[in-house]
């Protein structure tokens, strides 16, 4: 697969545009009950991290694994406190299950100060 087969995007629903600059972290269950980061990115000016994946070092984590929990963490509190905004979450974890470790994985995330949502992106 030439792209990253886990990719994010993250819109900032309050103003109705990307949210460029935050940090992304993904983490895969490493033993059934914790979770390890695998890689970090940080989103760009449209809001998208689309190289999150594969990580470079252990040889294990350089190919999704089919049946195992991945997590995206969106630490959104240092977003909106950068444009003097107060928010009621401050990170965001989204925790998927990869069903075929041959398909690409889109995690779009719509933020406001006080909400967010997501869906399986294509």
């Amino acid at each position: 697969m030439s792209k990253s087969p886990i990719t994010c995007h993250v819109l900032d629903s309050s103003i109705g545009r990307p949210a460029a600059g935050v940090e992304v972290l993904l983490e895969h269950q490493a033993d059934g009950s914790t979770f390890a980061t695998l890689a970090t990115g940080v989103t760009n000016s449209d809001g998208r991290c689309m190289s999150l994946f594969p990580p470079s070092g252990k040889e294990e984590d350089a190919a999704l694994v089919s049946g195992r929990l991945y997590k995206v963490i969106f630490k959104t509190k240092p977003y909106f406190e950068g444009s003097g905004r107060k928010s009621f979450y401050p990170w965001v974890e989204i925790v998927f299950e990869v069903p075929a470790a041959n398909e690409h994985y889109h995690i779009p995330l719509l933020i406001s100060p006080y909400s967010y949502t997501t869906y399986r992106g294509s």
